[in-house]
């Protein structure tokens, strides 16, 4: 059974919901405000004057299956067993009150995971302010209470939301209809992708939680290629649904990719497909993505084929590993179609 703060039972008072943002987001607070009508209740936390989640009180799940409905189109590892999952972990925390804000928490879980990357849960959780915000703005009446300490304050955080920002574009919105689903894609767009996510998750080396991105900018890219020949790409990885990841990726009228899930064999087949270009996993059984640079370098048919390294390192270690092998590029996983792009563009041309 639900139980709610005293001051929600209190007689409604005219309340002005531009002016509370204001005032929680004016001196660069850390607190939550919570606003109670009669038929909605909301919750947005800010830190330092930034939001960084926003949500309903009641039916907190509905909204996130929603959002993450929409974003399973995209993402490859957000399949209906993935939610199914994500629920019976979480829902239950709600009707039990163990965990405050096992919406947040469910969130956290699938970053935790790699169902989802930090930058993906940044979108989602934009998108669930949004639709928080479209509401509160238009309140006319209720009760508020504005908390400096709130449960998300040890939380990690993923993003920092200009509430000015937001609420213009919840207006925006209001205004014109016909302005597209999401403020947060206006960047770019998704393509969906009917591919089935790996059964198993690797970190570090499963391509399962990338989305599917498309950069505005790439097709002018590809369609100065069209015209050209073919260019072969060599995609190295010891796992099958990273190569086959990979060959959906890149167009097979500007590429002809060749996937090789074998190190201990690679280096036979690399030299005799004879490559424009070789992407390379970092982290192999046997031998390693820098080992295996440093070798091919020493070949003198390959000291100058672009090789960029795949990997989930972020480090600056690892980085100046692959400069020391003379790598060409350092692609960080997890990656969106466009920067795989991106990246190949630029060694090819």
């Amino acid at each position: 059974m639900n139980t709610f703060p005293i001051f929600r039972y209190r007689i409604s008072q005219k309340l002005e919901p531009l002016s509370l943002l204001s005032q929680i987001t004016s001196n660069s607070s850390t607190c939550c405000l919570q606003v109670f009508s009669a038929s909605e209740s909301w919750l947005i936390y800010v830190e330092k004057g930034k939001l960084v989640y926003a949500c309903y009180l009641n039916n907190m799940f509905d909204l996130l299956d929603r959002k993450l409905q929409h974003l399973s189109q995209e993402i490859l590892t957000l399949n209906s067993g993935i939610k199914q999952q994500l629920r019976a972990r979480f829902e239950t925390s709600v009707e039990n009150q163990i965990t405050p804000r096992p919406d947040y928490m469910a969130i956290c879980w699938l970053v935790e995971q790699k169902y989802i990357s930090s930058e993906q849960a940044s979108i989602l959780i934009k998108e669930l302010a949004l639709e928080v915000l479209k509401s509160f703005v238009l309140l006319n009446e209720g009760n508020y209470e504005i908390t400096p300490e709130s449960f998300l304050n040890d939380m990690p955080k993923f993003c920092y939301l200009d509430v000015p920002s937001l609420v213009e574009q919840c207006e925006n919105k209001s205004r014109n209809p016909k302005i597209i689903e999401s403020a947060v894609f206006q960047q770019s767009s998704f393509q969906p992708l009917n591919l089935q996510p790996p059964t198993e998750i690797t970190t570090g080396q499963e391509l399962s939680q990338e989305s599917i991105l498309l950069d505005d900018n790439i097709p002018n890219k590809q369609e100065q290629y069209t015209n050209k020949k073919s260019y072969k790409i060599v995609c190295i990885d010891d796992s099958s649904s990273v190569l086959n990841v990979m060959k959906l990726f890149l167009d097979d009228q500007i590429f002809s990719v060749i996937g090789i899930n074998d190190p201990l064999k690679a280096l036979t087949q690399v030299i005799r497909s004879k490559p424009d270009l070789i992407l390379l996993d970092v982290e192999m059984p046997n031998i390693g993505g820098y080992e295996f640079c440093r070798l091919l370098r020493k070949h003198s048919s390959f000291k100058s084929i672009p090789v960029i390294m795949v990997t989930g390192r972020t480090g600056l270690k690892d980085r100046a590993k692959a400069k020391i092998v003379r790598s060409s590029g350092y692609l960080t996983k997890p990656f969106t179609k466009a920067e795989l792009l991106k990246i190949v563009f630029k060694n090819i041309g």
